[in-house]
């Protein structure tokens, strides 16, 4: 998918309507894990063997995408959603590495180490970056960004929805990137403009990028809508692999 295809090829067009399933087929798993006096992790399960792992911040909603993509098609995907905080400034200092390093340091550590060690043990599943994205939307469209910048061998995509302009391209691109889908709306022109800047730079480095532009505001409409071609983007249709208890994300990768 290039940026025309993705845009629409007569320009920007809404976003695509998610299809819709009933009652979700997978399943829901809330932990609390020892960080900053406890922080919430809620996993979707899907229902066949996982073929590919999703982190996300803002995970108390992100969690409860798995729905859409059970009736899209894709990967059987496990979503794995950081509870994010409430108060929006300790937020953009956990999402943002511009604001407050050390705040952001301690959230990194635990969003890339320990919760990935949790995943392991509690679930059963490796992570091989082939199989490995990040994602996040506003704020946490920085933390994909900065998260998938910062640790390349761990994430092979970053799925970037509308980030914010707190942390920006650094001067210096990293020697090795990962795919990267980032997509903003129209009606949303601030949101717009950071996603254009990093889908330059990114270029720019040589990055495999799409970037996606829909007449949309603000909000759920829009990323819902592209989260599941941003899954079959970067990881192909849904195999017959998964079903029942073959094939999936069984490689355990390097990094414990």
């Amino acid at each position: 998918m290039d940026d025309q295809a993705a845009a629409g090829e007569g320009g920007p067009e809404p976003p695509p309507e998610p299809a819709r399933a009933g009652p979700i087929a997978g399943g829901l798993v809330t932990e609390t894990l020892a960080y900053d006096g406890g922080r919430q992790v809620t996993v979707y399960v899907p229902p066949d063997t996982p073929e590919v792992v999703v982190f996300a911040g803002d995970g108390q909603e992100i969690s409860q995408w798995g729905g859409l993509l059970e009736a899209a098609g894709v990967p059987s995907t496990m979503i794995v959603g950081v509870h994010g905080l409430a108060d929006e400034t300790s937020r953009l200092h956990e999402y943002s590495p511009v604001f407050d390093a050390e705040r952001f340091a301690a959230h990194e550590k635990f969003f890339v180490k320990d919760v990935r060690r949790w995943v392991r043990s509690r679930f059963g599943v490796a992570l091989p970056i082939e199989r490995t994205a990040v994602f996040g939307v506003s704020a946490g469209g920085e933390l994909a960004l900065a998260l998938g910048l910062r640790h390349p061998g761990i994430y092979g995509a970053v799925f970037s929805g509308s980030p914010g302009a707190g942390y920006k391209p650094p001067a210096v691109m990293p020697g090795s990137i990962p795919r990267v889908y980032l997509v903003a709306g129209t009606l949303e022109p601030f949101f717009l403009d950071n996603a254009n800047r990093w889908a330059a730079a990114l270029r720019d480095a040589g990055a495999d990028v799409v970037m996606g532009e829909r007449v949309a505001s603000h909000g759920a409409a829009l990323w819902q809508g592209e989260f599941p071609l941003m899954v079959a983007w970067a990881f192909g249709p849904r195999s017959g692999s998964a079903q029942g208890q073959g094939g999936g994300v069984g490689v355990r990768d390097e990094d414990g």
